[in-house]
């Protein structure tokens, strides 16, 4: 297998890994001006559960710049499905929004990164109480990221709420739940719709492909179930490049060690059974389309063309703006720039989006 191949298309299932080593880079660490964690004592999810204790990890870029006794510069940043708030600190998007005049330049804004819940730092099934973990939706995740914000940083307001894919889906709903806490809201490669067809399709089928091993014993296992492992490539699938696929996979041995080295990858990062089922099926409870009339912020939709995530053929671009009448749009072209749905870890092609709604966001605040 050509490991220069197969590594972008898998980057996404492994890139808490591959950002601790980023992480460690020169001017990354000392970019960081805070890290830890904040313990949410008798956290209540939507369906009833509750958990006596709810860790939600973060750090913290810039400083708080604080009139009238209140933060008026905080920024949150909230990641993917498969990564945690480190996405933020890679090359692909440090290097083109957190410098000296670039959209989140860090001497203006106080960036917040928290890992959701169920990833990262915070709280997961994987911490020991495996499938009894209370079952968390993406509201549950918004409402923890909410309680880190007002309660342990002390942040009313927001001036930005950035989010990427499934960051971008929370950044809708902050948008409808808490329609006055934020001046500008950014999310960037995902629908602000249901999960449904192929996205659900893939999700299911691991979720289910998971249960059906035999070594799951209701998530109770002794050792990480293996044999859904094949499955997994659906994901990369629907993340990757067909050009690349049809490289690697031209023949039925090369498509037996494509998949032999993608479980093999899975098992070398540890990806636990429980907290993936977890992460897959929060997003069941995500329909921000009936109450988009609720958003007050300014909105700026970021989507690629090239996306066979949130492939825009459905149309879900068109009924956003309708409902979102103050909103901008912009739909990203295919080129030798975009790589489908992980252009959002690049962000210098869309960077100058960001950059001119923020700056026209502040002018109209200004002016008020």
């Amino acid at each position: 297998m050509k490991i220069y191949l197969f590594f972008p298309i898998a980057l996404s299932f492994v890139l808490t890994a591959a950002l601790a080593e980023e992480s460690a880079k020169p001017g990354i660490t000392a970019m960081a001006s805070a890290e830890g964690n904040y313990t949410i004592k008798d956290f209540h999810f939507a369906d009833g559960e509750t958990l006596p204790q709810l860790r939600i990890h973060y750090r913290t870029l810039g400083k708080p710049v604080s009139s009238s006794g209140r933060i008026q510069n905080a920024v949150l940043l909230l990641h993917g499905t498969s990564s945690t708030g480190d996405a933020f600190l890679a090359e692909g998007f440090r290097s083109a929004m957190f410098g000296a005049g670039q959209p989140l330049d860090v001497s203006k804004y106080y960036l917040i990164l928290p890992d959701s819940i169920g990833l990262g730092g915070s709280s997961k099934p994987s911490d020991g109480l495996h499938a009894r973990f209370p079952h968390y939706g993406y509201h549950d995740m918004v409402e923890a990221q909410k309680q880190l914000l007002t309660q342990g940083l002390g942040v009313s307001h927001l001036a930005v709420v950035l989010g990427t894919s499934m960051g971008g889906m929370h950044a809708w709903l902050w948008a409808e739940a808490y329609p006055e806490m934020m001046d500008a809201v950014i999310p960037i490669a995902c629908q602000a719709e249901r999960i449904s067809g192929r996205n659900l399709l893939w999700r299911r089928m691991i979720s289910s492909a998971i249960r059906s091993d035999p070594e799951w014993k209701n998530g109770d296992y002794q050792t990480q179930p293996e044999s859904w492992q094949h499955i997994y490539p659906l994901f990369l699938m629907m993340l990757g490049n067909p050009r690349s696929f049809q490289q690697e996979t031209g023949s039925l041995e090369e498509t037996r060690v494509f998949l032999d080295n993608a479980a093999a990858l899975i098992r070398s990062n540890k990806l636990d059974a429980n907290d993936l089922i977890y992460r897959l099926e929060a997003s069941a409870d995500y329909d921000p389309a009936p109450d988009l009339r609720k958003v007050r912020a300014v909105i700026l939709s970021i989507n690629f063309s090239d996306d066979e995530i949130n492939p825009p053929e459905l149309g879900f671009i068109a009924r956003a703006k309708e409902a979102v009448p103050n909103g901008e749009f912009v739909l990203i072209p295919a080129s030798n720039q975009t790589v489908r749905h992980q252009t959002l870890a690049r962000a210098a092609v869309y960077g100058k989006y960001v950059g001119d709604f923020l700056a026209k966001a502040t002018r109209s605040a200004n002016s008020q």
